[in-house]
């Protein structure tokens, strides 16, 4: 698996990381077995970047990433701010230590390797005291660097003012680019790494999808489909699912020749050198070898990108609901 920086944290991560949200039972419970499974397959695979958070599945996911990680072997990233102790309007100094002690313990650290703001109220940053508690609470020893996970280049714009801010976790894909000229080369500029999430759009750049596609009632891509429970930028990248087939359609078009349309996707993000992983989530451990292949293909040509850039413009950002 190759490697690159991540931003001045000095970390070298796995171009593909592996999100964990899955083994927090997000999208229905994965068992033991296979959550272990999971975990196996991205350290055979060299993948040693992990995302969590302590609201996936109430703490399971960082429960069952210490009690399996090896100390060193690989870098976890937790998140903190979308607890219900916090979000929406509860957001204390004191409040995120507890959350930040909390992800310690469960992972089975004194220091967290990374905490990032997560998707917390636009509002809360402008206000930036949260900041300020971050800095603090590195300064003390709880987390060794922090950064924020952002629903619009809006709020990384924000954080990106910050000195402190280390990482900023993005949603990037084919199916929503402008941070390839608004926000990537100013966070380059500042040393500040780009993990990349929701590199498959909620899984419609898998291109196995069809508009008869369902999906299961505690699935974000059935109960927010369009934004009912919260942004609705984080289901889909804000596409309506039946314009979202039908635009993935258009993209299997311009897919080399024997690349997979999900390594296609990937291999587009991973174009970009300012990204420093891409964190793609399984729900079994065969699907961690697809993704990683994504590492392997070979860089994209110029025209298409830039062809891909032009039909992003035209055909695609002006279907995108909940802003970019």
């Amino acid at each position: 698996m190759k490697t690159r920086r991540l931003g001045r944290t000095g970390y070298e991560v796995s171009e593909i990381g592996l999100g964990c949200w899955q083994l927090g039972g997000d999208f229905g419970p994965v068992g033991d077995d296979t959550a272990k499974a999971i975990l196996d397959a991205a350290v055979n695979a060299g993948i040693n970047f992990w995302d969590t958070a302590d609201v996936y599945g109430g703490g399971l996911s960082e429960s069952r990433i210490g009690a399996f990680a090896k100390a060193g072997a690989v870098k976890v990233v937790t998140k903190v701010g979308r607890s219900s102790t916090l979000f929406p309007n509860r957001y204390t100094k004191e409040g995120v230590r507890q959350s930040l002690l909390g992800s310690a313990q469960r992972l089975g650290v004194s220091t967290l390797d990374l905490a990032q703001l997560h998707c917390v109220p636009t509002s809360v940053l402008r206000d930036g005291a949260i900041f300020r508690w971050m800095d603090e609470l590195r300064d003390e020893g709880l987390v060794r660097h922090w950064g924020a996970s952002v629903e619009t280049i809006e709020e990384a714009l924000l954080c990106l003012e910050q000195p402190g801010c280390a990482t900023l976790q993005i949603i990037f894909n084919l199916l929503r680019q402008d941070a390839a000229t608004q926000l990537l080369p100013k966070a380059a500029e500042k040393d500040v790494g780009i993990i990349v999430r929701l590199p498959l759009a909620s899984g419609l750049l898998t291109g196995k999808f069809d508009k008869t596609s369902v999906f299961e009632a505690s699935d974000h891509r059935n109960y927010n489909r369009d934004g009912e429970a919260f942004s609705v930028g984080e289901t889909f990248s804000g596409i309506p699912f039946d314009r979202g087939v039908e635009l993935v359609a258009e993209l299997k078009g311009l897919a080399p020749e024997g690349m997979p349309m999900s390594q296609f996707a990937l291999r587009w993000i991973l174009d970009h050198p300012q990204v420093s992983t891409v964190i793609a989530g399984v729900s079994k451990p065969e699907q961690i070898a697809d993704n990683v292949a994504a590492s392997e293909q070979r860089s994209l040509f110029p025209a298409l990108s830039k062809q891909l850039g032009e039909w992003y413009e035209k055909t695609v950002k002006p279907e995108i609901r909940g802003g970019v």
